[in-house]
């Protein structure tokens, strides 16, 4: 009994003193030297952002028939109304089919490097005809996308007043602009954004030293930027390699787009924005605790064992990253003629 008492004492203590720990008095300054807050209006490279193209966007983003099954919209595995993306390990497809890894959230995706976890789609345009034509996403065609919404006079009519210049609009490159732009407009400032803009009372204690922490301990290396990643590209397991259920043998990562024995294990840095409500974690989407995932990164990518207390900070911090949503309205698609494709399995 002395012997639990006098643990629990000195755990108390330990506390204590970590809570009374100073705040840096440059706190601010240092945090600014590493990370951006968000614009107010992020750009989409190459695709001049328009009204009537966010508009389009939005109804193609929510419309299952992008799908050749006619069930998997865009919001399926992006779903704005939690995280930005589907709460599992990795998502349902075509056919019911299990994909390879956890999909990334599409809020704040605008100003990652590169999309996908592998870094294979250079911005948000080439990222959104992969899923359309993937076999075990969306499974469709080109050819099948513009015969569906040329079959639509509300759609025809969509399309070619957000492409007015062109005399045939309707194409998969129009579509991949379009989600493109309402894409753009996801983007979800958190507390820390009012931070780093100066108000002091916009993150509490706790969350400054979590900062600190982040920065100090290492993390902001790797996770630095407007979206706290998403810039570089990085071994999983820079240090000591995770165990077999969080990084799955098969699953080489960025090798598979370079061909590089080097990039084997290599993945892009996920953005942090929002990660306190984008569970499960990591590619493998195997890891749902996020303590438990700042304990992995600690050990895998910076050779140290976190401490409880460490841990806590750090997760406080990263809730400051939690963002406002945008308000979602449903919209309203157009209806289906004689003309258009029916579903297929």
């Amino acid at each position: 009994m002395k012997i639990l008492f006098t643990a629990v004492a000195v755990a108390l203590v330990a506390a204590t003193a970590f809570a009374a720990q100073s705040i840096p008095p440059n706190l601010r300054e240092t945090a600014l030297a590493t990370f951006k807050p968000l614009p107010f209006t992020p750009a989409v490279t190459n695709n001049p952002i328009t009204p009537e193209k966010i508009a389009l966007g939005k109804a193609l983003f929510f419309d299952p028939r992008l799908s050749s099954s006619g069930v998997f919209s865009c919001n399926s595995c992006h779903n704005l109304a939690t995280g930005g993306d589907d709460n599992r390990e990795t998502s349902i497809g075509h056919g019911w089919q299990k994909g390879q890894r956890n999909a990334p959230t599409v809020f704040n995706s605008v100003f990652n490097k590169s999309q996908f976890w592998d870094g294979r789609a250079e911005d948000l345009k080439a990222q959104a005809k992969g899923p359309i034509q993937a076999g075990v996403e969306m499974a469709n065609t080109p050819h099948r996308v513009v015969e569906t919404f040329k079959s639509m006079p509300q759609y025809v009519e969509w399309f070619h007043s957000a492409f007015p210049e062109e005399a045939d609009p309707i194409t998969l490159e129009n579509v991949a602009n379009a989600l493109a732009d309402y894409e753009g407009t996801l983007v979800t400032p958190a507390p820390f954004d009012a931070f780093l803009n100066g108000d002091d009372t916009a993150i509490g204690p706790e969350e400054k030293q979590g900062l600190a922490l982040f920065i100090e301990k290492g993390c902001s290396s790797c996770h630095s930027g407007v979206n706290l990643g998403g810039e570089g590209y990085y071994p999983f397991g820079l240090v000591e390699k995770p165990t077999a259920d969080v990084l799955p043998e098969n699953d080489k990562g960025r090798f598979a787009v370079t061909n590089v024995p080097e990039d084997s294990y290599v993945f892009r840095v996920p953005s942090l924005r929002n990660v306190a409500i984008t569970a499960p974690y990591f590619h493998s989407g195997k890891v749902w605790d996020l303590r438990e995932a700042v304990a992995i990164m600690g050990t895998t990518q910076l050779g140290q064992e976190l401490t409880q207390i460490e841990i806590d900070r750090i997760v406080a911090y990263l809730h400051s990253l939690t963002g406002k949503r945008p308000e979602i309205t449903y919209p309203i698609l157009p209806t289906e003629t004689p003309t258009t494709p029916r579903p297929r399995s």
